[in-house]
């Protein structure tokens, strides 16, 4: 996510320039013909062009505030996430003990418990953010000025790396093999984790109470992944996106029309302040619809996505934090003011 207090004009201008020099060109074209070749039948009424401005504002306003709400919703099941990580954490350190175990343990050997319980959290939550940030059809990062501007500004670990290569610490031989024969490879690891825990149950390691409450905890991650899931797999609505991309389009290609008229009543040679001010005019529509395309899918990896390896890093430390674990762990670096 982007973490300035603003972006920068040449962020900005990079991102759009493309549209800049097409809405240069569209607005350039009438009015030569207007002003050159005297086609004046291209000068069309303000009045209706207003009028589908407004309609069109509308539904770039209602797109952004739909995918706004997609990104408040991924943000707000993130935030769950850390909470119940740290509950398992400090659940898994004090619940499991040798009070009525068959077998007790010394504190080395319960510590391994605790390692290895966190160690396979810290896996789930390595597939999970692997997982939502596989490529969907319907993704804007993938689209050329997003890539473009991607690949100048940050990276993204998750599509730098392999899933194989940075889960494999986390897991013992025969899991990661186990695991990586999966296609749901974060909701079989949950599974791992309930089969632990009813070993440490059958062992007398934690009691029928406390093997209760952990398991509510491993309840309360499957239905938060399955939200997760519910945002990266359905996009927007298509019909919505579709259109209001077209409404956009015949906008732009109007307001030129309409500005000739307007800016020839104030002078003959002020004609050509159309051309900058048509631009300007579909630059910001435009940029509006970037900017809800770009919001509109929080996992994909943008700038302005939601920081799911930032926050898997930071919860990683708290939970080796609470069980005193030494470790050289780093939270996730800025790259341009953006946290990925």
């Amino acid at each position: 996510m982007h973490s300035g207090n603003h972006y920068s004009f040449k962020e900005v201008v990079f991102w759009t320039r493309r549209d800049i020099f097409a809405l240069l060109i569209v607005a350039s074209i009438p009015t030569i013909l207007y002003k050159v070749l005297g086609w004046t039948w291209l000068a069309l009424p303000w009045l209706p062009i207003a009028l589908l401005g407004t309609a069109v504002a509308f539904v770039v306003g209602f797109k952004n505030n739909a995918s706004y709400d997609r990104m408040w919703e991924a943000r707000r099941i993130w935030g769950s996430i850390i909470n119940s990580s740290r509950t398992l954490a400090i659940m898994s350190r004090d619940f499991i003990t040798n009070r009525h175990a068959q077998k007790p343990l010394d504190e080395a050997g319960l510590r391994r418990i605790h390692l290895e319980i966190y160690h396979r959290h810290f896996a789930w939550l390595t597939a999970l953010r692997f997982q939502l940030r596989e490529a969907r059809q319907w993704e804007a990062i993938y689209k050329k000025h997003n890539a473009e501007y991607k690949n100048r500004w940050f990276r993204v670990e998750e599509h730098d790396h392999q899933l194989a290569d940075v889960i494999k610490p986390y897991l013992s031989a025969t899991e990661y093999e186990l695991v990586m024969r999966k296609g749901n490879k974060a909701a079989q690891l949950i599974a791992l984790q309930s089969a632990h825990l009813k070993r440490l149950l059958e062992g007398g390691y934690i009691e029928d109470f406390r093997h209760m409450e952990l398991e509510k905890i491993l309840g309360e991650l499957y239905n938060l992944q399955g939200h997760r899931s519910g945002l990266k797999n359905f996009p927007y609505p298509r019909q919505y996106a579709t259109l209001n991309l077209w409404f956009i389009k015949i906008f732009v290609l109007l307001v030129p029309m309409g500005m000739l008229n307007e800016f020839e009543k104030m002078g003959e040679c002020l004609v050509w302040l159309s051309i900058p001010f048509s631009a300007l005019s579909g630059w910001i529509f435009t940029t509006l619809e970037k900017i809800g395309e770009s919001s509109e899918n929080p996992f994909e990896g943008s700038a302005n996505d939601v920081p799911i390896t930032a926050i898997s890093r930071n919860i990683q430390i708290d939970m080796l934090d609470m069980l005193d674990e030494t470790h050289d762990i780093k939270p996730v670096a800025l790259q341009n003011n953006i946290l990925v």
